[in-house]
């Protein structure tokens, strides 16, 4: 693949300690067309940071959003998606940055396997702050744990147990990005998540390097993944807001059953009255025909799904 360049799309917050490091490891890839910088607001020097640097190369585009606030990393995502010029992207945090021959191995696979939409990598981590020996070890190689088959990989993620990926080591087709409908702007945390379920569901990815980081997460005490609340509060959205997106994406009705059987589990965890529940259902339903026409009405109905739990219970104890 002759022209194989790459759009890398860098959302920045507050990242003037590390966006240099970022920006550099960008520009030392000779597949990257583009480095697009978003400034989501930033408080501190990153905007300028990213100024001075648009100016000594032409390669980098530095934007902010219309009124020049905070708007949360999917809304700044996807601004960068807008801005793409070239047939592939890449994403890389403020506070990470990319190793040498980033996308070298990626471009061989694209260049041989046309159907391809997207390449997933490992990743690994560099801590700026102390870490704990289990989380410098888990963070080591953030990776999948072995090869899957591209109509097997939402159910790897979604069900876990085989690794992940993260988008800093993902590169993927921009006409895919944005035939998914890029990142959901209703989410303040795991809209990466969230994003890489509807590529696998849509798109055809493959592995690339699984034993060798492509790129590295930095780890440092202001990253968002330490505020366990916000993920808390962010979990049910996530599947509420993929479950939505199935049913208007012909998605198979067995994985829409996954994911209503993934967002109960979680909501039945909650403190919440049947009635409270009940009306959730009716929401969930709602401009849904397609599942509504379905099984899956009376499966998750609440009173149905409340009798079933109980009998498991009272068969568990005879």
């Amino acid at each position: 693949m002759k022209d194989f360049q790459v759009s890398v799309i860098i959302p920045v917050f507050n990242a003037r300690r590390f966006i240099e490091i970022a920006l550099n490891s960008a520009l030392d890839q000779q597949e990257v067309g583009e480095v697009i910088v978003v400034d989501d607001g930033s408080e501190d020097e990153s905007f300028e940071i990213a100024k001075r640097y648009s100016n000594l190369h032409e390669k980098i585009s530095v934007y902010q959003h219309c009124d020049g606030k905070n708007h949360g990393r999917a809304a700044t995502r996807n601004l960068g998606i807008n801005k793409a010029v070239f047939e592939f992207i890449s994403f890389l945090d403020a506070d990470d940055f990319y190793l040498p021959e980033r996308f070298k191995n990626d471009k061989r696979i694209f260049t041989s396997k046309a159907k391809v939409d997207g390449v997933y990598n490992a990743i690994g981590a560099k801590f700026y702050r102390v870490g704990l020996y289990e989380e410098m070890k888990t963070l080591e190689l953030f990776s999948m744990k072995s090869k899957i088959m591209p109509n097997e990989l939402f159910k790897a993620l979604f069900f876990g147990g085989k690794g992940h990926f993260s988008i800093d080591g993902l590169t993927v087709k921009t006409a895919v990005v944005r035939g998914v409908g890029s990142f959901d702007e209703e989410l303040e945390v795991m809209e990466d998540t969230h994003f890489i379920f509807k590529l696998a569901l849509k798109g055809k990815l493959v592995s690339g390097s699984l034993i060798s980081p492509v790129a590295i997460r930095g780890v440092h005490d202001l990253n968002v993944f330490n505020n366990q609340e916000l993920y808390a509060r962010n979990r049910e959205m996530c599947y509420e807001r993929l479950f939505y997106w199935t049913t208007r994406n012909q998605i198979d009705i067995d994985t829409i059953d996954e994911i209503l059987k993934r967002l109960w589990q979680i909501r039945y965890k909650l403190d919440m009255n049947l009635l409270v529940h009940i009306l959730y259902w009716c929401k969930l339903m709602k401009g849904n025909p397609s599942v509504f026409f379905s099984y899956l009405t009376i499966k998750y109905f609440p009173l149905v799904r409340k009798r079933k739990e109980l009998f498991s219970r009272l068969y568990c104890y005879t």
